[in-house]
């Protein structure tokens, strides 16, 4: 599991975790220099793909299946196209290719991502729909997160997020978009989000899917960034299917 933009291993949702550890062998991460974890966070994409790929091969695996959320889904795709052996499946959520044409990050949803803190309500804001529905998974979500003894234990730096725009800024440009090399990405790839995501619109999941060469697109509905905290079941099970249909073929 890769984690998204200020994102350390306590904001994984437990629901979502443990339906997908029901079948699989899941491992969470901080990488180097967020929260919990020591050593420098990269100002380049590279860095935090070769740093990921680092802790892989230090626990011994030669190959993985990976899951990339928001930002951590833009370190999945460099680390796929850097380590293309280490990547078995992969699944991208809530995330797109840096720069899509006609599909800009919102200036208010930086604006609060950016904030010194963020309260709940901002959370909810950049998280999930602006729906009485989804708005209340969120509420749930946020309290399960509150489940674990240490949770939020240690947070991450300043320095390190803003290392992370440093390092997204690496895909921001037409030139530069991941879009003009994930065709070089032959694993068969999920992609996934909600149906109004605020934080990285989700037209960019539509763009990212049809730009891989082996990729299927699910859109969730009433959803947005963590579509997958609000669906910890339906998606969970989402991906294991993914995971286990490709292993059978």
């Amino acid at each position: 599991m890769v984690n998204r933009f200020r994102g350390s291993l306590d904001h994984w949702d437990p629901a979502f975790l443990d339906r997908i550890a029901d079948k699989r062998h899941v491992v969470i991460f901080d990488n180097a220099g967020v929260a919990r974890s020591s050593g420098e966070a990269s100002l380049r994409l590279s860095g935090w793909a070769d740093s990921a790929a680092t802790f892989i091969r230090a626990l011994g695996h030669d190959q993985v299946d990976l899951l990339g959320f928001s930002f951590g889904g833009l370190v999945s795709q460099e680390l796929t196209l850097r380590h293309p052996a280490l990547v078995r499946r992969l699944v991208i959520v809530g995330s797109g290719a840096g720069h899509v044409q006609g599909a800009p990050l919102q200036r208010k949803a930086i604006e609060i991502a950016t904030k010194p803190f963020n309260s709940d309500a901002d959370f909810l804001y950049l998280f999930f729909k602006d729906t009485p529905t989804s708005q209340a998974a969120g509420r749930a979500h946020l309290a399960r997160l509150q489940q674990r003894a240490d949770a939020f234990a240690a947070e991450v730096s300043e320095a390190a997020w803003k290392a992370m725009l440093s390092a997204g800024s690496d895909v921001g440009t037409p030139e530069t978009s991941l879009l003009t090399r994930v065709g070089a990405i032959t694993q068969p790839v999920l992609v996934a989000n909600g149906n109004d995501d605020v934080m990285i619109p989700t037209f960019q999941s539509y763009a990212l899917a049809q730009a891989l060469p082996n990729a299927r697109l699910v859109i969730y509905p009433d959803s947005g960034h963590a579509f997958m905290f609000q669906y910890p079941t339906t998606f969970g099970d989402e991906v294991v299917r993914f995971l286990e249909a490709d292993a059978k073929s």
